[in-house]
């Protein structure tokens, strides 16, 4: 390994990880839905991975494909932005919608108070008549959930705007094998930064009582993608 391929693979990593935290989209979609959704660690990190992989392979794909074909690299920048573009809107539109959808759930299992009288003593207790039928509801039909598919079509859609100007085309000048060595240390480094903090996020809530917002868990995951798409389309994030 050249002496320039080793910076770039030192270089892919740093920029993995630092790229990956400061992106919000790369995590935060994972830990909103899976809280809203009821998943456990072990699917939100298959649902995790698998979009990851999802992400990197598009851009991998395309930087390989620009390689191949000596496309400059202004070309590929292009249709990257574009890509960005699209997948942020894509996040907003599944944000507002999984949002609007998460009201309505909220308010129609809106606890209430209802009065009772036995041998003599009227008392009141509070429930939900719609919440358990949400509940049987969610877990019947959690195999036939669209949610994964519609977040991993985003995120396959979605580029990784980092690895083809600053780490493939360069290591093209040197060689292909420091190109899948580069390749390769990013993929690896953006998939354990996502696990991680995913993890980590989840974890962290878990330790928090938040039982009066659960019939907001839906609202919340939905407001928590629209930021998301709102950040990726304005803020570059």
């Amino acid at each position: 390994m050249t002496s320039e391929i080793l910076l770039l693979a030192l270089s892919a990593a740093t920029i993995a990880f630092v790229h990956t935290v400061l992106g919000p989209d790369h995590y935060l979609p994972f830990v909103a839905m899976a809280k809203a959704r009821g998943w456990g660690i072990p699917k939100t990190l298959r649902v995790t991975v698998a979009c990851g992989v999802g992400h990197l392979a598009g851009s991998v794909a395309l930087g390989m494909l620009g390689i191949a074909l000596g496309i400059q690299l202004s070309s590929l920048e292009w249709l990257e932005s574009l890509r960005a573009n699209f997948a942020g809107w894509l996040l907003i539109g599944l944000g507002l919608a999984y949002t609007a959808w998460g009201l309505r759930q909220a308010y129609r299992n809106r606890p209430h108070t209802h009065w009772h009288s036995h041998g003599g003593i009227a008392h009141e207790h509070e429930h939900c008549h719609h919440e358990d039928h949400v509940h049987v509801h969610e877990k019947s039909t959690e195999k036939q959930s669209l949610t994964p598919w519609v977040i991993f079509i985003i995120f396959v859609l979605g580029p990784c705007e980092p690895l083809i100007p600053l780490l493939m085309y360069p290591a093209a000048r040197e060689n292909m094998a420091g190109v899948f060595a580069v390749t390769g240390i990013f993929g690896i480094v953006t998939i354990l930064t996502m696990t991680t903090l995913v993890t980590l996020s989840l974890r962290g809530l878990d330790s928090i009582k938040l039982k009066r917002f659960e019939r907001y868990y839906h609202a919340l995951a939905g407001s928590a993608i629209l930021a998301c798409g709102l950040g990726v389309s304005f803020l570059g994030l």
